[in-house]
């Protein structure tokens, strides 16, 4: 069991996550309206940070809840957190471990604020300080680098946003993400050959925007960790406001631009790209028209709906950091100078 088999089994943690949690976060959805929370604020670090900015659009936008990432330090070091008065306090960690997120749901458990906790383990000291937990249901993750419990993340984030908006086409929909994700896999081989074209690259950029942004942090984070590669993310956005300085011929950028309403965004971006600087573009779409601008074109399927698209987006951005890490000669399993939990305060 590994970084590989961890990867192949997301389908399954998937489709495992909506049959024995649907009736518990349905639950939880009706406690979160009988609260009427005001805003989220959510606290999470590494990965589930990630999880985090996703959950920043879909509950902002499907939910019409505004919603706050905390800073921890405020808890722990300054001993001076902020008011929480009619939140809903979120605390997202694979392992349920890290005490400073620990210390943000007590502290809004103490402050009367109806607490969440989403993890892998439903009986750590996170769990605990919440009153309600989700399971993410993703079983034991041995590898390093977390790849199923963050898909698994997105997915009970989707799933309670369905709940909340209780509309019952939106499960539907959610049945078919285990579905994409297996037709994702079957396109490892030509994602490792892709990958090879970059054992070489020390430096990147990784651009998304809207709901994808997370999926950019995420990939970025995936190539530090297991290739020691210099990788920045960026939305398009910001990316216009000076690091476009940066480019220049070959400069690798790597790009997510699944169809949306941030596309014409990203398709104008890459366009740039590709006619101004030359740039060598890695693109994971299911729009012909930008993976047509790719060097290495990555393609998932095309009726996702961008809501779900960050679950399936990350997957070949995690097959391309596997054999990119294997192409450089790494350990994809142990990489260097870090560690599988890791406790902040």
């Amino acid at each position: 069991m590994g970084l590989f088999s961890e990867i192949n089994e997301q389908p399954q943690v998937l489709e495992t996550l909506l049959k024995d949690q649907r009736k518990n976060i349905l639950e939880i959805a009706k406690m979160v309206r009988l609260r009427n929370p005001r805003y989220v604020f959510l606290a999470a670090r590494g990965t589930s940070d990630n999880a985090g900015r996703f959950a920043n659009y879909l509950w902002g936008a499907h939910n019409q809840l505004p919603l706050a990432l905390a800073a921890p330090s405020l808890f722990t070091y300054y001993k001076q957190p902020p008011n929480l008065k009619d939140a809903l306090v979120v605390g997202i960690s694979q392992s349920g471990m890290s005490p400073d997120i620990v210390s943000v749901l007590e502290e809004g458990k103490r402050q009367g604020s109806m607490t969440l906790a989403i993890t892998n383990e439903p009986n750590a000291p996170l769990s605990h300080a919440a009153d309600a937990v989700i399971n993410i249901c993703a079983g034991t993750e041995r590898a390093v680098a977390a790849t199923k419990t963050y898909s698994a993340e997105l997915m009970a984030v989707a799933m309670l946003s369905a709940g909340l908006s209780a509309d019952n086409s939106q499960w539907d929909v959610l049945e078919k993400v285990p579905g994409w994700a297996a037709e994702v896999l079957e396109e490892q081989g030509r994602i490792a050959i892709d990958a090879q074209r970059y054992t070489f690259m020390r430096q990147c950029v990784v651009l998304a925007r809207g709901y994808n942004y997370a999926t950019a942090f995420e990939w970025s984070l995936k190539l530090k960790e297991l290739t020691y590669t210099i990788a920045e993310p960026y939305s398009t956005a910001d990316f216009m406001h000076g690091p476009i300085a940066m480019m220049e011929s070959n400069f690798p950028v790597l790009v997510v631009a699944p169809q949306g309403k941030v596309f014409p965004n990203l398709l104008e971006t890459l366009q740039l790209l590709r006619r101004e600087y030359k740039v060598e573009l890695v693109v994971i779409s299911n729009q012909q028209e930008a993976l047509d601008l790719a060097n290495s074109a990555i393609r998932i399927p095309q009726v996702i709906p961008e809501w779900l698209s960050p679950i399936i987006s990350i997957i070949p951005a995690q097959i391309f950091a596997y054999y990119l890490t294997l192409a450089k000669g790494h350990d994809t399993d142990r990489p260097r100078s870090i560690h599988k939990i890791t406790e902040t305060l």
